[in-house]
């Protein structure tokens, strides 16, 4: 299998594990789940045909892991527009985790801190070069230091996806640090 097309493959499994299930008559379980079997079938109804070798080298090969397969079920680990509980029991959080973004969003970042807009939470780096391929999808990046410690120590609740991705439902300011300050 080629990368383009392990990456439109992803492309479609994500949008719809993640945001749009319904388009293609999915319906996932309270926890996200569906079965594999009926993810191919969906799809290729709607014109999108894989098989599920494509699908097993996708889960495999993506270096995220942005997708967990049990059994003869799927589903994407984090970042769901659509209502789902993954069951992540909260977690203590590193002291120090990351959030990549671009300099367009600082402003309001400063303001309103790092908010989860059209996903159930904001999703966290554990590590700084993790958070600037994440920023580098929308331009050049900005990486943004999180105090993990203090937000726990205040009562915010930390979960972690499958693959490492640290979640929370909001960030305010105060424990945001930005490239130049100290």
């Amino acid at each position: 299998m080629d990368d383009r097309r392990t990456v439109k493959v992803s492309k479609y499994l994500s949008k719809h594990l993640r945001h749009q299930p319904d388009r293609i008559g999915l319906t996932l379980d309270e926890a996200g789940w569906v079965e594999i079997d009926t993810v191919i079938t969906a799809a290729a109804s709607h014109g999108f045909r894989f098989t599920r070798e494509e699908l097993d080298h996708v889960v495999a090969a993506n270096d995220k892991r942005r997708f967990a397969v049990e059994g003869s079920r799927i589903r994407a680990s984090q970042g769901h527009s659509v209502e789902v509980d993954l069951g992540l029991p909260p977690a203590i959080p590193p002291a120090i985790l990351y959030h990549g973004t671009v300099a367009r969003h600082l402003e309001t970042i400063r303001t309103e801190g790092l908010r989860p807009m059209n996903r159930h939470d904001v999703h966290l780096s554990p590590d700084r070069e993790t958070a600037a391929r994440v920023g580098a999808r929308r331009g050049r990046p900005v990486v943004l230091v999180v105090d993990g410690t203090a937000m726990h120590r205040d009562g915010h609740v930390f979960h972690v996806s499958a693959n490492g991705v640290w979640l929370t439902q909001s960030v305010p300011p105060r424990y945001l640090r930005f490239p130049g300050s100290h």
